[in-house]
């Protein structure tokens, strides 16, 4: 009987494709629902939803370093998994597998420590005010009691796709997410919790999708088990899924940097409801690149397999097709943000004068994101073949060296419209320098050199 791992090299690859890529884009959508939902109740509770999902949104930061963490171990140690399943090499999958799982636990315990000692100054250099910091404080100081769920949900769920079983790492997250979607209404409004009930939903679908997570890791249907034994921090293997690790995790914590600066200039230049505008456009961008995303990990597993197995024209045809793929779901979702932005906007808000404000300011703010499929295939490829440093330099590009300083320097000539317009600057030009890193080392990747 052919193990679930070995359809990577030998399935059809149109069919594989789809097989894997379909659940890992509804995992995705499915996952980004838990802050979304949250956010589009939060925005329509009577009297103060408009300054409710402002305060939530200054938390967004917070969320994206805890999620950044998980991504360190899971996406560094996931991939590296797929190469040693690509050479049979069982054992040394498992060891990837433990070693992760023991550096989700230590993350687990010091970012809730840090996070919950030190929340009030952070939440108010994140952008808050005295109008909205009560409801920044309330949902964080609940959601971080989750931690832990958040870590294992993310971080463990790449090495069930990562073995061939994208369905079952769709319904972890399904699982949680329906959960979410129930219990929002009833905690916020039935129980009269608002945010804390917001926050609560949260944390108790993230801890059902943990615990489906562990069950199949360590049950007799998974190709690779955590087993007791290999849950220690073996210095080499950590060293080795911070390499690849690095990556992924600067793409998600410098969001957070990305957004602190954006919310600062915005509530300096703009104030409350600007900062709104914000909080309503990032979870617009998670609706735009989210899915596309799911494509690029669906599919990141076939080339990490095949490249360990030494199949390279079927991890360059892979290749092909995801960026096709990619592109056209940028430029699609992202269209609808530049063309008909009140299709996003009234989503998130009742309050007139906010949709309004986000209405003016959406398309300029995702024009660049049209083209940004481009750059999500690429990035993704140099991490399934381990190409830690090229994806390195990918993910400081976009955000340190363009975005972040743009965000600063545009508004003191523009105002608060220079805020908006740093975001499509940044996005083209590093869709532009991707491209040109891509051709001129996809050749030397895919030499026929087998990964170390």
């Amino acid at each position: 009987m052919v193990k679930n791992d070995e359809r990577l090299g030998n399935a059809p690859l149109g069919r594989l494709m789809v097989s894997m890529a379909l659940p890992a884009v509804a995992a995705q959508v499915i996952n980004v629902l838990y802050n979304i939902v949250d956010r589009i109740y939060i925005g329509h509770i009577p009297g103060y939803g408009e300054l409710a999902l402002t305060g939530v949104g200054v938390t967004a930061p917070i969320l994206m370093v805890i999620s950044a963490f998980s991504a360190f171990a899971g996406m560094g140690g996931a991939p590296q998994a797929s190469i040693q399943l690509g050479k049979k090499n069982y054992e040394g999958a498992e060891k990837i597998l433990g070693t992760s799982v023991a550096m989700l636990l230590l993350f687990s315990v010091v970012l809730t420590a840090v996070f919950q000692a030190f929340k009030t100054p952070i939440l108010y250099a994140f952008g808050a005010s005295d109008n909205t910091i009560v409801h920044a404080r309330e949902y964080i100081t609940i959601y971080l009691a989750g931690t832990v769920f958040v870590q294992f949900a993310l971080g463990l769920n790449t090495y069930i796709s990562g073995q061939g079983n994208a369905k079952i790492a769709m319904l972890s997250v399904l699982l949680g997410a329906v959960t979410n979607i129930i219990l929002d209404p009833v905690l916020i409004f039935g129980f009269h919790m608002g945010v804390r009930g917001a926050a609560l939903a949260t944390v108790i679908s993230q801890a059902l999708s943990a615990a489906w997570v562990l069950r199949f890791l360590t049950g007799s249907n998974s190709v690779i088990r955590i087993r007791r034994k290999q849950i220690r921090l073996d210095k080499k293997t950590v060293l080795g899924i911070g390499a690849l690790g690095i990556s992924p995790f600067i793409m998600q914590s410098t969001e957070s940097l990305v957004m602190i600066t954006l919310n600062t200039g915005l509530q300096k230049y703009g104030g409350d409801m600007y900062v709104g505008t914000m909080s309503i456009m990032a979870s617009v961008m998670q609706l735009i690149t989210i899915p596309v995303q799911g494509v690029a990990q669906g599919v990141q597993p076939i080339m990490s397999y095949n490249y360990g197995a030494g199949n390279l024209k079927r991890v360059k045809d892979t290749f092909l097709r995801m960026v096709l793929v990619c592109l056209a779901g940028t430029m699609v979702f992202a269209g609808i943000a530049v063309l008909r932005p009140e299709f996003y906007a009234r989503l998130f808000s009742s309050n007139e004068e906010l949709t309004m404000l986000t209405c003016r300011y959406m398309p300029v703010y995702f024009l660049g994101i049209t083209i940004f499929g481009i750059q999500m295939g690429c990035q993704t490829t140099f991490l399934a073949l381990g190409q830690a440093k090229v994806s390195l330099v990918i993910a400081l590009l976009r955000k340190i060296v363009l975005l972040v300083p743009l965000a600063v320097l545009l508004p003191r000539f523009m105002g608060v419209d220079g805020v908006y317009r740093a975001e499509p600057v940044a996005d083209f030009t590093s869709v532009a320098v991707t491209m040109l890193l891509f051709f001129f080392t996809a050749r030397k990747i895919l030499s026929g050199e087998q990964p170390q």
